[in-house]
């Protein structure tokens, strides 16, 4: 088992020098120079590795184990990283475009999961992988939610229109949460393929996660509530979605799921006590889980960039890849577009296809992907994984450094067609 500090020392080094670096030499948003610094840095050990080894490329890369990177981030701070996501929504600031939000958020996301799953699945039977249906189904959750941290740093840095900007970035919040609910269900299809029993799988991970996760969350709010300390109220919250996680993983139920929970049920619980007339100061707690938020995606896109070799161990790599990659737009471009009939009014004017365009290229995916696909490990066979979590890579790359550094083109010349 990989050393906890060593490890935490190298990579707070690469996120510190790697974003210094980027801000004074490439001046690249700053998940984009995260990821894309990593990825050349990835390459280049690689190469170094093969020169002064004399091994060929495929040996090292078949030498290359990141199952102890992997095992820490899934146990290390998925629940934080979950919790953080959910828990500093103002779920009141969704009130004026509800309708909307809540559509993208889980009609969106569940249909690119489906029609992911549908393509995906063709694709598969058309180059020979061994992927069944509900194996498809899990992996289109996995790359269905956009990422938060992408579309409020990324996107909010050309000047969109408040209300579209909202309605992305309340989009990216919610879906995550959703996201997870799906790759609950559709794993626990996946599980149920090899040990029987789909609903008592899924009752089990499903509804024992939210129990567990609405039991943490009503006693601990207690003192969240009634402490006049500030620090105790980060205190608090902490333990709160550790705890769940950890009871979880002790009873074998989702321990996503429950992270989830807690932070959608600690945001509710602050917007009814605040409508109430409630009057505290959430100020340290509001920022130190946006910190950590950021904090854990900048690891994570770290070791997204490093461990991007992990890529060309696939078999028919590029294929695969660029598959992926125009799967992912098509599903999501479809998702968008049947969403648009029912959400109600497209905000600032947008025109009906501008609007699926928008999303479509603005629909960023980031660490949270990259987290389910890693939990995938133990449920299909390792070649399946390596795929899923090769591809995943691909469309988070793809999409956070190529359409997030081509969003300001594509939007500038939407308002000139305008």
């Amino acid at each position: 088992m990989m050393e906890i500090l060593p490890f935490i020392v190298i990579v707070m080094g690469l996120v510190t020098g790697l974003g210094f670096l980027n801000e004074k030499v490439f001046k690249l948003t700053h998940e984009i120079g995260l990821m894309l610094l990593s990825v050349i840095l990835g390459g280049v050990l690689l190469i170094i590795g093969v020169n002064v080894s004399g091994e060929s490329v495929f040996t090292i890369l078949t030498s290359v184990h990141i199952m102890d990177i992997e095992d820490f981030l899934l146990h290390g701070f998925l629940c934080f990283m979950l919790f953080a996501g959910c828990s500093h929504m103002h779920l009141r600031d969704f009130k004026e475009q509800a309708r909307q939000v809540t559509v993208l958020s889980i009609l969106a996301t569940l249909l690119c999961a489906i029609f992911y799953a549908v393509l995906f699945y063709g694709f598969s039977l058309l180059v020979g992988l061994n992927f069944s249906f509900p194996m498809c189904l899990m992996f289109g959750s996995i790359v269905a939610p956009t990422d938060p941290i992408a579309a409020t740093s990324i996107l909010s840095k050309f000047g969109l229109p408040k209300k579209t900007g909202f309605l992305i970035e309340g989009e990216s919040l919610l879906n995550d949460g959703v996201g997870v609910a799906l790759f609950v269900c559709f794993s626990g299809m996946v599980t149920a393929e090899k040990s029987g029993g789909f609903f008592e799988v899924f009752a089990r991970e499903l509804f024992g996660a939210i129990g567990i996760g609405v039991a943490i969350s009503l006693v601990t709010f207690l003192i969240f509530y009634f402490t006049k300390v500030k620090k105790l109220q980060i205190y608090v919250s902490i333990f709160a979605v550790s705890c769940a996680y950890l009871l979880c993983e002790y009873f074998d139920f989702s321990g996503a799921i429950a992270s989830v929970v807690c932070g959608v049920l600690y945001a509710t619980f602050i917007a009814k006590a605040e409508d109430k007339g409630k009057e505290w100061d959430l100020n340290e707690y509001d920022i130190f889980w946006k910190v950590a938020d950021n904090l854990l995606n900048a690891i994570l896109y770290v070791i997204m960039g490093l461990s991007f070799v992990r890529i060309l161990q696939m078999e028919h790599v590029l294929i695969l890849s660029l598959g992926a990659i125009a799967m992912n737009l098509i599903a999501r471009a479809a998702s968008v577009g049947v969403s648009t009939f029912v959400m109600g009014p497209i905000p600032d004017g947008f025109g009906r296809w501008n609007f699926i365009k928008l999303l479509t290229w603005g629909g960023l995916r980031g660490g949270l992907c990259i987290a389910l696909a890693m939990s995938t490990k133990g449920m299909i066979s390792s070649d399946q994984y390596c795929i899923i979590l090769g591809c995943t890579y691909a469309i988070a790359f793809f999409t956070t450094v190529v359409q997030g550094l081509t969003m300001r083109k594509v939007y500038a010349r939407m308002k000139c067609t305008a």
